[in-house]
């Protein structure tokens, strides 16, 4: 008889509620098996706080969480002390410094019992961070020195080397350049012990073994990628919904069978009782046949209501496993871009770069060769843009290209969606903050512009800062896609950071409406592929910005995007 391996993490009805009251998780039961399972879920679903109370950083309200051994856990927003060495991230910061000691001729017993019998600890620091992209000789090198990838990368090759039963990885791909990426994908292929991982990196989480889904208060695990969920969620829907389609059919289909026999009882008793009146007999027998009839007509009616009723109640099942997402659905104002018509120039290294046209451009490059930078130095170029200003576009500033300058912008019509959504104002609600970037538009259309961005009732009249992020996140791009005059070019700043997978679909779902020109900043490959660059541009630490049209063909089962012209 085969046995069941014991799961490495178990959830016995876990509830948190906070100080103010506000209830994260209420009765949350489940199990997470051995491996690598990636933890999916809405924004504000609970999968931060839940990974913090596997990692015992939180105290559950009620219940408990029983895991099969010692937790490792990298937090969301790591936090490290800059005068650190990458020894010391790494987690063999005393070891090192023990062995080093001995190695000195220092007999001290101490340097003994910390050392224990990793003889080769200074080996294995050299190859994590050769693993990282760092040179091996890097173990005393202060953390501050090195870029946030890079320390990001340091602290979950240390959570690797400690080879913990279970370790919990809160976003780890968040702010990672491509390289930096990659770096990571390898790490957890070869994970040793169990991982979980929170992330919106569909192709991080196309390296677990299983996908967790936290929805609705409940946990449930697929046995697959995520891809594999998708696939099989989709697949779940659609048959979930011709249920109920089915399900609605057959309570119509019982009404109106119940209806006909209603109709049929009336003129049935209608008669009796006219024949009734009709015929000369004794009273009793035909008050008593008169009384069968509706008695019959009584139970005919109830084993008809039965069925109406089981047939409801089939439909409200069905019903349930149907899951009520909507998508956002949008007629955006036509910008008019001429495919002819030039959008913005680059000139980097005596090579000039155009955006022309309704063109889509992917800008990628290391973490501090300066995108965001360069993104600034177009919009200055023609625009001054305050992310705090009124307006989408700020005031037009018109005329030549100043000496030395790389980007200059040849349209007065931008949208801009920075990194950090700062552009909105606060304590404004969605209606007026649309109004802001659209005055002439009356308030029953920019309603109904809300509602297509789902945004509907009360959440209108909120103000910004009580909005969710996946509703503040809508209330943005709203502003970008319906300014007027409608932007030519809409420039977006990693707009995936941060955003659950259903805000990336709206999004995905969005960009797809756009006719205009298309500036992303993005380490993220599976977005570029969804709205279908059509030019990809690096920018190199030598300050070079190169046609990219291998970007995705280094990996077997990465996605591609073309390679088009260069001016």
């Amino acid at each position: 008889m085969s046995q069941h391996p014991q799961p490495a993490i178990s959830l016995f009805d876990l509830n948190l509620t906070r100080p103010d009251g506000t209830v994260t998780l209420d009765g949350l039961s489940g199990t997470i098996g051995v491996g690598r399972t990636g933890l999916i879920g809405a924004n504000g679903s609970g999968k931060s706080t839940l990974l913090r109370l596997i990692a015992g950083e939180l105290t559950p309200t009620r219940g408990r969480v029983v895991t099969g051994g010692a937790v490792g856990y990298l937090p969301q927003s790591l936090t490290l002390d800059t005068d650190a060495t990458l020894a010391d991230v790494l987690g063999i910061g005393p070891q090192l410094r023990a062995f080093r000691a001995i190695e000195s001729g220092d007999v001290d017993p101490h340097h003994f019992d910390i050392l224990g019998d990793r003889w080769d600890v200074e080996a294995q620091g050299a190859r994590a961070l050769t693993e990282c992209g760092l040179p091996e000789t890097d173990l005393d090198r202060r953390i501050g020195t090195v870029s946030g990838g890079e320390a990001m990368l340091v602290a979950i090759a240390g959570l690797r080397l400690a080879r913990a039963p279970i370790t919990l990885l809160d976003e780890p791909s968040n702010n990672l350049d491509r390289d930096a990426r990659h770096t990571l994908y390898r790490m957890v292929e070869t994970w040793p012990g169990t991982l979980v991982v929170v992330s919106h990196d569909t192709v991080l989480l196309d390296r677990m073994e299983q996908t967790a889904e936290l929805f609705a208060g409940s946990l449930t695990v697929f046995g697959g990628p995520y891809s594999a969920w998708r696939a099989h969620h989709e697949q779940e829907q659609a048959a979930a919904i011709q249920a109920e389609r089915s399900a609605d059919l057959a309570v119509k289909k019982e009404r109106r069978q119940r209806q006909e026999a209603e109709t049929l009882l009336a003129r049935r008793l209608r008669a009796g009782k006219k024949a009734s009146e009709q015929r000369r007999g004794d009273k009793i027998v035909m008050n008593q046949r008169a009384s069968e009839a509706q008695e019959s007509a009584g139970k005919l009616r109830g084993n008809l209501e039965n069925r109406v009723e089981a047939a409801t109640e089939a439909r409200d099942r069905a019903a349930e496993r149907v899951r009520r997402e909507e998508s956002i659905h949008l007629e955006l104002p036509d910008p008019r871009v001429a495919r002819s018509r030039r959008i913005a120039e680059f000139e980097l290294s005596g090579r000039t770069r155009v955006i022309q046209g309704p063109e889509r451009v992917a800008l990628i490059g290391g973490n501090g060769v300066g995108k965001t930078t360069l993104l600034r130095e177009l919009l200055d170029s023609g625009i001054r843009v305050d992310p705090h200003a009124a307006g989408p576009h700020g005031s037009v500033s018109t005329g030549v290209t100043a000496p030395g300058e790389r980007a200059r912008l040849l349209t007065d019509r931008v949208g801009y969606l920075a990194q950090r959504l700062d552009g909105l104002t606060e304590g404004a609600s969605a209606l007026e903050n649309l109004r802001q970037a659209a005055p002439e538009t009356p308030d029953g259309e920019i309603r109904g512009i809300l509602a297509r961005m789902l945004l509907r009732g009360d959440a209108v009249h909120r103000p910004v800062s009580t909005l969710s992020g996946g509703e503040r996140f809508r209330v943005s791009l709203a502003r970008l896609l319906f300014a007027e005059p409608p932007a030519q070019l809409l420039i977006l700043d990693e707009p995936t950071n941060n955003l659950d997978l259903a805000s990336v679909d709206r999004l995905v779902e969005a960009l797809s409406e756009y006719r205009g020109a298309l500036l992303v900043v993005s380490h993220d490959d599976a977005f570029l592929a969804r709205i279908h660059c059509d030019r990809v541009w690096e920018l190199t630490t030598e300050g070079e910005l190169n046609e990219r049209g291998d970007l995705f063909a280094d990996e077997p089962g990465d996605l591609g995007l073309p390679l088009v012209r260069e001016d």
